[in-house]
């Protein structure tokens, strides 16, 4: 049974989250980032940085992408109040949306924050809340007791008590840190700053008339006077320098001599150092170089083997661990002791080539049951 695309056609009832208060206070103003450089990360990774901006949502999407189906005790169910809300979390968040924003939070922040909100015991909505705006609020023993939630200068604090504790909170492994998880891009910062630099080093380079500058020899007795220097200072920031003045000739006088600088072939290897910063980003990510049009790349024989190395170490992992997370964190209010939801692999394009080979070796077990062979390729035994 896949889930998604979810649909789901009962009218949302009355309720709401209870951080939409204070969302609402800070429309329209820029966020408050913490100082453990969420912001700092966010802004010269995911907003740019082209090629961390690309792993991001290539991984994020995929994951977005991914169908599950819900299964309790090895029997695959097809129809559950979980599958429901997992359909549509909330009036404004659809199921691929809800899966998409939580691994882009995890790629970012290595922490995502998920709130249910309950009406008459059992949870109705989720609504996934910003990773920086959050605090732990460790208990005596060490353990998360609740989460501080803090926007426009006010906070809600959410006690984790009932079946179904308020928020889920999913983090990567950190191993400096009882509470926080660790995001790849933090991972990738030393590449992140090479490759921006590398960047900003071609533009102005480019706004130089992509030349390296010059120096002014005088060659006169004696040297310039102040007054003299700073004349000369002046003309040339003023009728000689940026883009719009790129290669208007110089008028010297007075026994000055212009003699350009130029680049080694050593130094003008930036670009290749740039590949290799890119190289190292998209490793943090567990992407490809390939699929980011890094060039020099010949790991993988084809796009498609790329794309399968995606799927397999990156995408599938990472929502299997949401899924489980999500599953294990809901199933009590449904009195359920073991609610199982799995990716549906039958769903990913990229892995049609593996399903095919699989179906194939299945079908020629002579020795297999019709049982036994619908529970080796996925499927549940017949009722």
């Amino acid at each position: 049974m896949k889930l998604f695309p979810f649909r789901r056609n009962a009218p949302p009832e009355a309720k709401a989250s209870r951080t939409q208060a204070l969302v609402a206070l800070i429309a329209g103003h820029r966020p408050r980032w913490t100082p453990r450089d969420y912001g700092a990360l966010a802004r010269e990774g995911y907003q740019r940085n082209a090629v961390a901006h690309r792993c991001v949502r290539l991984v994020a999407e995929a994951v977005g992408q991914v169908g599950f189906t819900l299964s309790e005790d090895g029997r695959e169910i097809a129809a559950h109040p979980l599958i429901e809300l997992l359909a549509r979390p909330n009036p404004r968040l659809s199921g691929t949306g809800l899966m998409e924003v939580l691994a882009a939070h995890l790629l970012i922040a290595g922490n995502a924050y998920v709130e249910a909100v309950a009406l008459d015991g059992a949870p109705r909505e989720l609504h996934v809340l910003r990773p920086d705006r959050m605090r732990v609020v460790p208990a005596a023993d060490g353990w998360a007791q609740g989460y501080d939630y803090t926007a426009g200068g006010r906070s809600v604090r959410f006690t984790q008590e009932g079946a179904v504790p308020p928020i889920l909170h999913v983090a990567l492994f950190n191993p400096l840190d009882d509470h926080y998880g660790a995001p790849p891009l933090e991972a990738a910062q030393m590449a992140l700053d090479l490759h921006n630099a590398a960047g900003a080093w071609n533009k102005a380079l480019l706004d130089n008339a992509a030349r390296p500058s010059g120096a002014l020899v005088y060659g006169g007795a004696g040297n310039l006077s102040d007054e003299q220097f700073e004349r000369l200072k002046e003309e040339l920031e003023a009728n000689f320098s940026g883009s719009a003045n790129a290669g208007r000739p110089l008028l010297l006088e007075g026994g000055l001599d212009w003699r350009p600088l130029s680049l080694t072939p050593k130094d003008m290897d930036f670009l290749e150092a740039k590949n290799a910063a890119a190289r190292e980003i998209a490793l943090a990510f567990g992407v490809p170089p390939m699929m980011l049009g890094i060039p020099g790349d010949a790991t993988y024989a084809n796009y498609a083997e790329a794309s399968r190395v995606l799927w397999r170490q990156t995408v599938l992992p990472l929502a299997r661990r949401l899924a489980a997370d999500l599953a294990g964190w809901l199933a009590p209010a449904y009195g359920a002791a073991r609610l199982v939801l799995e990716p549906d692999l039958d769903t990913v394009e990229a892995l049609s080539f593996e399903r095919e080979a699989l179906w194939r070796r299945v079908n020629e077990a002579s020795f297999l049951t019709d049982d036994e062979k619908r529970q080796a390729v996925g499927y549940g035994v017949r009722e």
